[in-house]
């Protein structure tokens, strides 16, 4: 039996008649950029993290490039981020023009290590962006802690963890600002690229609204150099769509993680680990092993799909040789990147599904 590590397919047409309808209705309007469907999930998007404003935009990295570009940052500033994450954390920085300087994780849940960050800030500081790396939240209190200590903003990255609590908590209100992406895998996902920002920062918004249309709130007046980085009409009605049943689909995820927990305790590999204050939402379930690469083959021979959450840390690619990093710069990110593997999770996966996929790891192990 196969198990696909993800079948958005499947996901998909659960709400087929329904996405048709929302597609419909776009096509019938004639109206495809700026109108209601993206005023109409701006405003269930910010109710559902509990945030004031929510700011649809063309997809994740425009997301938190917009917001570092609408608190001025840029040339000459740098932003901490985490040394193990997908590069776009750190591509937006650097199309605000500014340099990321990356900050090693706790290792055992592979988000940013508050306790480090002090030593990487200098006075060019101008932002933390944390990472909420795999659906888990970062430790959010010591870090927004240290920025105000700092005078510094707090800008979240929870492209992986739409609806995650920290400690009671939606993620996207934790910070001064946060970064969603509806990439068709995600938690919450288009049927294209899309994304959002959220906060509770009335000029922040503004900002945003101005710089996603070409700089202009006014037609053919443009304030500043802005690009364009507007959510579609179509991606927010069919985003609407699917918006409700996110918390339905995420409880499946934790059910699916519970399994995958006491099916593999005790095997030659580190599951996760979650902080009680964490309530993670599982957009990955990952694990660790020394020979990851075999351990991946051999589930492809039994048929399992998997996927590699990354295999190279941001500071060891190409794109950024120019900082100067080399192998051994970064020890914890580069043994994670080394190590980690993801197993199927999906919210159509059955019961069988999970435990042909735990069998599997037993085998391959």
């Amino acid at each position: 039996m196969s198990i696909p590590f993800l079948d958005i397919k499947s996901i998909n047409q659960r709400q087929s008649d329904a996405l048709k309808a929302a597609f419909a209705r776009v096509l019938d309007s004639g109206w495809y950029i700026l109108g209601a469907e993206v005023k109409r999930f701006e405003a269930d998007f910010a109710a559902y993290c509990g945030s004031q404003h929510a700011v649809g935009v063309s997809n994740g990295l425009d997301a938190l490039h917009l917001i570092l570009r609408a608190y001025g940052i840029g040339a000459g500033d740098e932003v901490i981020v985490p040394s193990n994450t997908y590069i776009a954390s750190w591509l937006a920085v650097t199309y605000a023009g500014a340099t990321p300087v990356p900050v090693e994780p706790i290792e055992a849940t592979y988000n940013l290590d508050p306790a480090l960050i002090e030593a990487a800030i200098t006075p060019r500081t101008k932002a933390i962006m944390a990472v909420h790396l795999y659906g888990q939240p970062a430790d959010m209190d010591p870090i927004m802690a240290i920025a105000a200590k700092h005078g510094l903003k707090v800008i979240e990255d929870a492209a992986q963890a739409h609806g995650a609590y920290y400690k009671g908590r939606r993620v996207g209100k934790l910070g001064d600002a946060a970064g969603f992406s509806f990439y068709p895998g995600k938690n919450l996902g288009a049927l294209g690229d899309a994304g959002a920002i959220t906060t509770n920062d009335a000029t922040l918004d503004e900002q945003v609204r101005v710089l996603l249309n070409y700089g202009s709130r006014t037609k053919y007046v443009n304030e500043v150099k802005g690009f364009n980085c507007r959510l579609d009409e179509l991606q927010a009605a069919l985003l609407g769509v699917k918006l409700p049943f996110m918390d339905t689909d995420n409880a499946r995820r934790r059910d699916i993680a519970s399994q995958y927990m006491a099916g593999l305790a005790g095997l030659p590999i580190a599951l996760p680990v979650v902080p009680d204050s964490m309530e993670p939402v599982w957009h990955l379930f990952v694990i660790r092993h020394p020979n990851r690469d075999r351990l991946q083959a051999k589930l492809t021979e039994l048929g399992i799909g998997t996927v590699i959450h990354y295999p190279t840390p941001p500071h060891l690619q190409p794109a950024y040789a120019e900082l100067g990093f080399t192998a051994g710069s970064l020890p914890i990110a580069e043994r994670i990147h080394a190590e980690v593997l993801s197993l199927p999770i999906g919210p159509t996966m059955s019961d069988a599904d999970v435990q042909t996929v735990i069998a599997a790891v037993k085998q391959a192990l």
